[in-house]
């Protein structure tokens, strides 16, 4: 039996840090452009390649907090799908489920870093994704990020977690899967736990994103669409977090950024292995907050993640900074 079954692709990250770049952005300092010099040979800092997808980053995060992980995905027979594999195996998470198609190519995306931000090239391509008829028995379903083709898939899962309603479900939605909002709509009356950021938040519930919404009337309105608990991330701001009784609001944590890219992912295993341990959502928020903080801190997703006895180290350095019930 397994703690947590990830669903998600998974790719491999090239890393390159950028010192030459510059921004435009308009009067509002918003909508920034990251400008390179055009036909140039522009000088790098550093790079390095790593795991990445929600759901390699959600499995490795969960394993370093004591879930026994397995993971639903789809690789490319090619030189990226086998590291993928030798990083999963290197980080204890099971591959059973794993599907290697001949027809396509290992997902794969570079990553420019600079000023602290990330800007993302990633490559997709159409999937024919499988759905095992022999799925494990598992406490947690944790559904993510995927790539064109995903439909079946979803179909597949919401009849399975319908069957096994003793089975949790976890969604954090990917940027293709918000583009179909019936689809997202679909999922959340069977999502125990809901993981977005505000900007996916008012993209779900039909909020203009230039208008200032309270966190709080997100969380509802989301419940109402089926969603029993709702975690809400937007960025320094921290993070609010709720369930049909009450909503909890923490701060972020004043560390030193380095890179943001994995911090989502660990918020995410953050919260959700505190819900596993039957952590109350104060205690959830505290989590998530020090796993996200810890891992901005560093370039890479897989460095700094928490332990548990970690996690108690870094929430008790900042003990002034606790959650704050709001309703």
């Amino acid at each position: 039996m397994f703690n947590l079954l990830t669903i998600g692709d998974m790719l491999i990250d090239t890393h390159i840090m950028i010192d030459n770049a510059t921004l435009e952005c308009d009067l509002n300092k918003q909508n920034c452009q990251l400008c390179l010099n055009y036909a140039a040979k522009i000088p790098i800092a550093d790079s390095f390649q790593a795991l990445g997808g929600n759901a390699a980053n959600m499995s490795v995060a969960a394993v370093k907090l004591g879930l026994k992980t397995t993971t639903l995905t789809s690789l490319g027979k090619d030189t990226n799908g086998e590291i993928i594999q030798k990083l999963l195996k290197k980080y204890k998470i099971n591959t059973k489920f794993l599907v290697v198609d001949k027809n396509i190519k290992t997902r794969y995306s570079v990553v420019l870093n600079f000023k602290k931000e990330r800007t993302i090239l990633s490559a997709h391509q159409k999937r024919n994704y499988k759905f095992p008829t022999n799925l494990p028995k598992t406490d947690w379903v944790y559904y993510t990020s995927l790539s064109e083709g995903y439909e079946p898939l979803q179909k597949k899962l919401l009849k399975f977690l319908n069957k096994h309603r003793d089975i949790s479900l976890a969604y954090n939605p990917g940027s293709l899967q918000l583009q179909n909002l019936e689809l997202v709509k679909e999922v959340l009356p069977l999502t125990d736990l809901l993981v977005v950021n505000l900007e996916e938040a008012k993209i779900v519930t039909g909020t203009p994103q230039d208008q200032q919404t309270d966190a709080s009337l997100l969380i509802k309105n989301l419940q109402n669409l089926g969603a029993k608990e709702v975690v809400i991330t937007d960025g320094e701001r921290g993070a609010w977090a709720g369930d049909a009784t009450q909503i909890w609001h923490c701060e972020s944590f004043p560390v030193d950024v380095v890179a943001k890219n994995g911090a989502g992912d660990a918020f995410s295993a953050g919260y959700l292995a505190a819900i596993f341990y039957k952590k109350p959502i104060d205690i959830a928020l505290s989590w998530c907050i020090a796993n996200s903080s810890s891992v901005i801190s560093t370039h890479g997703p897989e460095k700094n993640l928490l332990t548990q006895k970690e996690m108690a180290k870094a929430i008790s350095k900042f003990s002034s900074i606790k959650p704050v019930r709001i309703t």
